[in-house]
């Protein structure tokens, strides 16, 4: 499909780009700040950039090649604060001595001396690594025995609805749990997954109408719908087959790990979890030998290399091969004949998710490692194919950001981040002696004032709870009514009142009031948190006010 063609806007201005050569490849680094609508082309002899930044600036830059690249194997990153590029070379082994052809250096162009290195007799390490893995997940599955499946049948099936009925479906979004009104819908017949096995369910459209979840009940699946179909009506159902074979390659995996465990170690599974990020089966075993991760991942990925077959067999329950089949139970409101799921050679399992037809369609199977489980048992934590590919580009894309931002290669990463800490932690000492030898000089000046009043008020950006009780404790609060904040200026924020037991009893609730804040207090001091600084000086004023009318009294 051919991109867009990318106009030059009128007000626009050249992004500042950095740049570095490699063996392989060319880097840059345009400096834009929380860029958005990104617009990347990348031709063999040039390339477009066009983007705004947080401020609605407009960047546009034209890039003429030093060299032709490779497109297919080119790509662009969107950063938080900066795009980054990578450009494959035609010639992997020749040094570009500019970045453009033409031999004119524009302003907006510079060296990346950071990053820049003699390559000639080195690799590039990390980035070879990473596509020599590519390139082994993508050979396995080139295999015409191994080769991932496509969706055959599933593209094209037609049922009947044979019930709709009004439901809800609570969803969790952003961290809250949201109410979502819709339609149960029941089928004739359905090739989506209802969650099950431990196995996540299916994700589809029923005609034109998205389906957000699956439930089985009894021998029925049940699809929930926002918008009713009616029924009879014939439909078309087709299955969101990415997700659906994600899911084949996770439960397929697990199943191999779970039959290897067992074979090599003796430790049998006593659950599992499919989850979006990551996986994890639980062992009945407290810890993990050294050296037994290795094997058992070694042992799985010569299994995927070994093209063994994956099918399925129904039997019926009174069938004395169901009694060999490894099996932790069926529910209670189980209907039909019994699943087994039969890895040639390897084991037999009771099983109603679905799988792939060959290991080869697994790919590659990576251990991430283990955690302490409950009672005495042991999670261990694996990817399974496609998961493992985008694993190992999310790695290598935060390798190369920690190496810009520590200026530093893989290697050196954690020396640096904790020199950076303990760098931080002198820092942050340092300034909190700074913040009370000013606190106290603040209380000081002030009592020192002939002119001093009652009333005293201050805010500092920076500052804690510590800063504002060293300045009350070094004034007259008995007299005087001090108010004291920290945080930004209009966000959130901390503060103190302190002073004549009457006028904070008066003021603390009223300062919860104006800010937005929490907080509470007794014996002529109040303090809490506050939402919006924004309307400190409407709160100040108040108190002012008072204290001048106090004093006019006296």
């Amino acid at each position: 499909m051919n991109k867009p063609k990318i106009v030059r806007p009128q007000d626009s201005q050249p992004a500042h780009a950095r740049w570095f050569d490699r063996k392989k490849y060319v880097t840059i680094n345009f400096d834009v700040q929380k860029p958005k609508d990104v617009q990347v082309d990348i031709q063999p002899d040039k390339m477009i950039l066009c983007c705004k930044n947080s401020t609605d600036d407009v960047f546009y830059n034209e890039l003429h090649f030093y060299e032709k690249v490779q497109i297919n194997d080119s790509r662009e990153r969107v950063y938080d604060r900066t795009i980054n590029v990578l450009l494959r070379k035609i010639k992997p082994d020749y040094a570009w001595p500019r970045l453009q052809k033409d031999e004119a250096k524009p302003s907006w162009i510079s060296v990346d001396f950071d990053n820049w290195r003699d390559w000639e007799h080195e690799e590039d390490e990390g980035k070879e690594e990473y596509d020599r893995y590519v390139d082994m997940i993508r050979e396995m599955a080139k295999d015409n025995k191994g080769a991932a499946p496509d969706m055959g049948d599933l593209s094209d099936f037609v049922t009947s609805v044979v019930s709709c009925c009004p439901a809800e479906l609570k969803q969790e979004i952003d961290g809250k749990t949201k109410t979502l009104k819709g339609f149960n819908v029941k089928l004739q017949d359905t090739i989506l997954f209802p969650e099950g096995g431990g196995q996540p369910d299916d994700h589809g459209i029923i005609g034109d109408v998205p389906v957000l979840r699956v439930t089985r009940q009894g021998p029925d699946a049940v699809h929930f719908v926002t918008s009713p179909l009616e029924e009879g009506q014939e439909v078309k159902v087709k299955v969101d087959w990415e997700r659906r074979f994600d899911h084949m390659q996770q439960h397929s995996g697990q199943h191999l790990i779970t039959a290897l465990a067992d074979s090599l170690f003796g430790y049998k599974t006593t659950s599992w979890e499919h989850g979006r990020q990551r996986i994890n089966i639980e062992l009945d075993t407290p810890s993990f030998k050294p050296g037994q991760l290795q094997v058992l991942e070694d042992a799985v990925n010569e299994k995927i290399r070994a093209h063994i077959p994956v099918t399925v067999q129904l039997l019926s329950l009174d069938d004395p091969a169901a009694e060999k089949v490894r099996s932790r139970g069926l529910p209670e409101d189980f209907a039909g004949p019994i699943r087994v799921v039969d890895i040639e050679g390897i084991e037999a399992d009771m099983c109603c998710g679905t799988h792939v037809s060959n290991l080869s369609q697994l790919q590659v199977i990576k251990l991430l490692g283990t955690e302490k489980g409950k009672k005495n048992k042991t999670n261990l934590i694996f990817l399974v194919g496609n998961r493992v590919l985008k694993y190992a580009e999310k790695s290598y894309n935060k390798d190369r950001s920690l190496v810009s931002l520590l200026n530093t290669g893989s290697d050196g990463h954690i020396e640096a981040v904790d020199k950076l800490q303990k760098s931080a932690r002198l820092l942050q000492k340092t300034n909190l002696n700074l913040l009370r030898d000013m606190a106290v000089l603040i209380a000081q000046n002030f009592r020192s004032n002939p002119e001093r009043g009652n009333f005293f008020s201050l805010h500092r950006k920076e500052g804690d709870n510590e800063f504002m009780n060293i300045i009350a404790s070094e004034m007259n609060t008995k007299e005087t009514l001090v108010f004291l904040t920290v945080g930004e200026e209009k966000g959130p924020g901390l503060f103190l009142l302190v002073g004549p037991s009457e006028l904070v009893a008066e003021f603390g609730p009223r300062v919860l009031e104006i800010l937005q804040g929490k907080g509470a207090g007794k014996n002529g001091r109040f303090q809490g948190k506050v939402n919006s600084l924004a309307r400190r000086a409407e709160v100040e004023a108040l108190m002012q006010q008072r204290c001048k009318g106090l004093a006019g009294e006296e």
